[in-house]
């Protein structure tokens, strides 16, 4: 064995600092004050926000108003967005009619509709069975807020339909039906992350269309085929179909790619992306498993203010639209 004092020593080259040299030059900003803290500004810009909300008027529908809220790309949002958006306007008086056109029935369990194989639902609605009046279900934490469930059913209708000349116009009809005696009421439907049948008979149901964007790359992909979509439509079945508005959603600020996607959204669409943001948040994606809105779920969280600025945001454009 060698000797303790036999070992070679480690030398460190002269242009290599050691550890101890290495000091940093930046320094956490620290808070002169408990108000210039992160969670004192959070408070205060929630404190701000829900005065907001509380002095803000709702503005009034004369007519009545169908939008389609639509993404082909999952995962942005969509369903999220408008539940929301229809529990806050409910809560406010507004006439909501929720059609859940998704197979999938993400809506209809958001609102806590039962949407289990057998329940009436907006499948027999295409299979001529029933009316949308006779399938709508009160939702159970807000009764004014009428809500046609999706079933899996729902799945087969493209098949079933497919030899159909007026495949296209079936829920059209239905929801004229059902607006036939009605005024000032607002139709939100649910379309599912693609652009097939169910997809395309929202679109030549609806007068307008409500597009969340995830604040993330790939999401601006899909901004132009949906629109595209949207002007082939226009131009072949639906003269009457616009876009509404963005509605950038999972807005997470501490990172630049968010920033960059809502300074992109906004620099093409000025006048249609929507002042408010969505930010990310859990009680946003925990609510649904309890069956409810973030809205009745945790009715203060930022999430659940951000969502109730948009929706009053939204009713202001439709307002608007009518004038």
């Amino acid at each position: 064995m060698v000797a303790e004092n036999e070992r070679p020593k480690v030398v460190v080259p002269h242009h290599i600092e050691r550890p101890d040299s290495i000091h940093r030059t930046l320094r956490p900003r620290v808070p002169t004050s408990e108000n210039e803290t992160p969670i004192a500004r959070e408070l205060r810009k929630s404190m701000e926000m829900r005065q907001a909300i509380a002095s803000e008027e709702t503005p009034q529908l004369r007519h009545n108003q169908v939008v389609a809220v639509a993404n082909q790309k999952g995962g942005v949002g969509k369903t999220t967005t408008l539940v929301n958006i229809a529990m806050t306007l409910a809560q406010r008086g507004v006439q909501v009619l929720v059609i859940d056109t998704d197979p999938q029935g993400n809506a209809s369990t958001a609102l806590g509709i039962s949407h289990h194989v057998g329940t009436p639902s907006l499948y027999d609605v295409y299979t001529g069975q029933s009316t949308l009046a006779e399938v709508a279900q009160p939702c159970p934490q807000q009764e004014s807020l009428l809500v046609v469930p999706a079933t899996v059913d729902l799945a087969g209708v493209e098949m079933e339909l497919a030899d159909q000349v007026d495949r296209s116009f079936y829920l059209r009809e239905a929801v004229t039906n059902f607006l036939a005696d009605k005024s000032g009421c607002l139709v939100l439907i649910d379309c599912p992350p693609s652009l097939g049948l169910l997809t395309v008979n929202a679109f030549c149901a609806a007068r307008w269309v409500l597009i969340p964007v995830q604040a993330e790359y790939y999401a601006l992909e899909g901004i132009s085929l949906l629109t595209d979509t949207m002007s082939k439509i226009r131009d072949a079945l639906n003269p009457q179909l616009e876009l509404l508005a963005f509605l950038i959603t999972m807005f997470d600020k501490r990172t630049n790619l968010a920033a960059q996607v809502e300074s992109d959204v906004r620099a093409h669409y000025p006048e249609q992306t929507l002042r408010t943001n969505i930010p990310r948040q859990v009680a946003i994606s925990e609510a649904p498993s309890w069956g409810q809105t973030v809205i009745t779920y945790e009715k203060n969280s930022p999430g659940s203010l951000a969502y109730q600025m948009a929706a009053l945001e939204l009713l202001g454009k439709l307002a608007k639209k009518e004038n």
